[in-house]
């Protein structure tokens, strides 16, 4: 194969910082907007501004953490603007902007999450040790082989189709959740349950209903687990990993990465976030683990409370008791001990049983859908040094576009010296 050698400072822009008018408001890109194996990020808020220099996104552009430990987090994203307008953000990215004669966009967001480009940043950090930070000096002069830009396009297009399943399954996820909360909402917030004209209320509560506190449904597990006890493999939750407003886990770490003793969990268990609770970090475990001490692990203590005691615990009015309640001021902790005495409005058995065979099978798809997305990314793994260290080859392989790069591939066939600029 034909692969140039380039010095990466030949390939991309680093457009300059912008200053930005005091008091103006401004869409802003903010470090924790960039999750792991999700390739779009785009201005998710407003912020005002003191008149400071910053970074600005135009649609294609990479972002890179510069700063430890963002970037040994894998903060690597690409801008996608949500209706064209340029975006801002942290003077702690790189904004990496393909020279389009030489380097596809699509390609440049893989080149920047692979090996060649992620340690060389990693291997040029400068500064005080905590706060130290990829020298872009060092970045420009990192020499980089590449094929020609339509074997860029092809193994891009290979790439995409992954993470576009990924992104499609993350859609399907999403709207399952709400799937089960709208139906928890209707039935045992709203008391538009099944059978519900036909029941008598006594005091605002059905008749066959009871008034107890949340700990008759679920209790705390606090089962410790020393380091070496652990696998180096075994999945660990860090309450980075706990999703917020999302009952699904979509990421987390492994017991090597971890320095001290934690908690152990089994599937289908519940983890709450202990510090901040008003962050709504809550999720199902669709797997067993280990997980920080800083994690309530809540156990229904029969199956059929399982999906009402998640979203009991899930709902915002219990969020707000969990805040208001929390102990500490720079750290506030969510109290169990107050949480489990809280009365709620506890439906009938059978009611119970009928919700949750509907969770049952819709939290089972939602699983699946989980599993499926950590195939994808494992395999998207496994092909990206390959296939971005031409180890394997496309050049002869026929590839199928995915739709979401159809566009963009035809734009680059009819303008080849269009600029993201």
């Amino acid at each position: 194969m034909d692969w140039k050698e380039y010095p990466f400072g030949d390939l991309v822009d680093f457009p300059p910082r912008v200053p930005l008018r005091k008091g103006d408001s401004y869409t802003f890109v903010d470090m924790s907007a960039i999750t792991p194996f999700s390739r779009f990020v785009a201005s998710a808020e407003h912020k005002l501004f003191d008149g400071s220099s910053h970074s600005r996104f135009v649609d294609g552009d990479v972002l890179m953490a510069r700063i430890t430990p963002c970037l040994e987090n894998g903060k690597v994203a690409q801008f996608k603007s949500v209706s064209g307008e340029k975006g801002f953000g942290s003077t702690e990215f790189f904004v990496f902007r393909p020279k389009p004669e030489k380097l596809d966009g699509d390609f440049l967001y893989y080149l920047s999450r692979s090996d060649l480009l992620w340690k060389s940043a990693i291997n040029s950090m400068v500064g005080a040790s905590g706060r130290q930070r990829a020298d872009a000096k060092f970045l420009k002069r990192v020499l980089l082989k590449l094929p020609s830009l339509a074997v860029q396009r092809k193994i891009a297009a290979i790439l995409t189709a992954y993470d576009d399943l990924i992104e499609v399954n993350k859609r399907r996820i999403v709207l399952l959740e709400k799937m089960a909360e709208e139906i928890y909402r209707e039935w045992f917030v709203r008391m538009r349950f099944l059978g519900h004209q036909d029941t008598r209320f006594v005091k605002g509560v059905p008749k066959g209903w009871n008034v107890e506190p949340i700990s008759t449904i679920g209790s705390e597990i606090r089962s410790g687990v020393k380091k070496k006890d652990l696998a180096d493999d075994e999945i660990y939750i860090g309450l980075e990993h706990i999703p917020r407003k999302s009952i699904a886990f979509k990421e987390w770490a492994t017991a090597d990465s971890i320095d001290s003793n934690k908690l152990h969990f089994k599937e289908r268990d519940i983890l709450f976030s202990k510090i901040r609770p008003y962050l709504h970090k809550v999720g199902l475990a669709h797997f067993s683990g280990a997980c920080s001490s800083d994690t309530i692990v809540l156990r229904p203590r029969h199956q059929v409370y399982e999906g009402f005691l998640l979203f009991t615990v899930f709902s915002d009015t219990f969020i707000e008791l969990a805040t208001t309640a929390s102990k500490g001021t720079k750290m506030p902790r969510a109290d169990w001990a107050f949480l489990e005495k809280l009365e709620i409005k506890i439906p009938s058995l059978d009611l119970l049983e009928k919700y949750q065979a509907r969770f049952e099978e819709i939290f089972n798809m939602i699983a699946t859908l989980l599993r499926a997305n950590q195939q994808a990314v494992n395999a998207h793994g496994l092909l990206l040094p390959r296939l971005i260290s031409g180890k394997l080859s496309v050049e002869d392989l026929d590839i199928q576009f995915p739709p979401s790069m159809q566009e963009a591939s035809s734009r680059t066939e009819v303008e080849p010296g269009a600029s993201y600029a």
